[in-house]
């Protein structure tokens, strides 16, 4: 017999709650972004705890989160930021499966560690698909609810709970495979697409100098602060494709670090990318958060994400009946 599938009521919206999933990959030819989690790694892993495919929706909370109602039986997950949740009023744990009972609510108070945190419900949130994705492009009013942040009032649906969902795949994840997050962190790069546009200096003062996330700094991207980084030649550049992780110049030399919400064109030379394995530690970075960068291979970087996939697999292997092209994220070829 099919359990009734959660319906959640929203009690308070949060700072900037929405609905993510791994991204709207497909549609930057027409102009709108790839949005989705900005810490992958945390919504997969959220994900696969509650027997969820990849790929399935999930709550994206912002510095502080909502207040939630949950109507019916759920079991759910909580990764990335610890934004001190409790269910009604007792301390729950991060990165592991819990059962949360009809008639409870789930609150959150100040942040730990980190910005952002994923919450993952047993058969997903069922908002409408988008152009193949549920994540929210709020600058666009697309996709997750109604394209905005969640607010008081709402209620969301969950899809169908996959049956025996405490049995059959780990509770938690392994304690050596949940990062750190830190206020100060070091980023691997590798060259970007116009990193011959700079000086030979400012690839050292990238390299050799801290940056500090300004306060300017959303889900499309992070304006950096620090020793500027000094252009040579042509002062126009052709608009070309961007990606998460890139760090583009604009002319007063201060970089800018492009993440989900980026443009999908760009016309500042981009100077190093930040590589893949990374980017959920830059996720979880705040205004006033502090950047170092160290350089990298190519090959180095694919080495580290492969390693980084095998032993999350192991650990929490992947949804044997969810589309292979959509359950695991992109892994280079060498």
């Amino acid at each position: 017999m099919k359990r009734e599938p959660p319906h959640i009521t929203v009690i308070k919206g949060g700072w900037l709650t929405t609905v993510q999933d791994l991204g709207r990959y497909g549609a930057q030819p027409y102009g709108l972004s790839v949005a989705g989690a900005m810490d992958s790694f945390s919504t997969i892993v959220a994900n696969r705890l509650v027997r969820n495919p990849d790929y399935a929706a999930v709550l994206e909370l912002t510095l502080k989160g909502p207040e939630l109602q949950f109507e019916h039986d759920a079991a759910i997950a909580l990764t990335g930021a610890d934004l001190s949740p409790t269910i009604n009023g007792r301390s729950i744990p991060m990165w592991e499966r819990i059962v949360i009972q009809g008639g409870s609510r789930l609150r959150f108070g100040m942040p730990r560690t980190g910005s952002r945190a994923y919450l993952a419900i047993a058969g997903g949130i069922d908002v409408p698909l988008m152009l193949g994705s549920r994540s929210t492009h709020c600058a666009s009013e697309t996709g997750g609810l109604e394209g905005r942040p969640l607010k008081q009032g709402d209620v969301l649906c969950c899809g169908q709970p996959r049956q025996f969902v405490d049995c059959g795949t780990a509770k938690r994840l392994l304690k050596e495979l949940i990062p750190r997050y830190e206020r100060s962190v070091t980023l691997r790069i590798i060259p970007g697409p116009q990193d011959n546009f700079f000086l030979k200096e400012s690839h050292t003062a990238l390299i050799g100098s801290p940056y500090t996330v300004a306060p300017q700094s959303d889900r499309m991207g992070y304006r950096l602060t620090g020793p500027p980084i000094i252009r040579k030649g042509a002062t126009q550049f052709i608009s070309d494709g961007t990606t998460m992780g890139a760090l583009q110049v604009p002319p007063d030399g201060q970089p800018i670090l492009l993440m989900a919400d980026r443009q999908t064109t760009g016309g500042y030379p981009k100077i190093a990318v930040v590589i893949s394995v990374d980017l959920p530690l830059a996720a979880q970075l705040a205004p006033g958060d502090r950047i170092s960068f160290s350089p990298y291979t190519v090959a180095e970087a694919q080495a580290v994400l492969r390693q980084q996939r095998a032993q999350l697999d192991a650990a929490l292997p992947p949804q044997q009946n969810a589309s292979p092209a959509s359950n695991r994220l992109p892994i280079p070829k060498q």
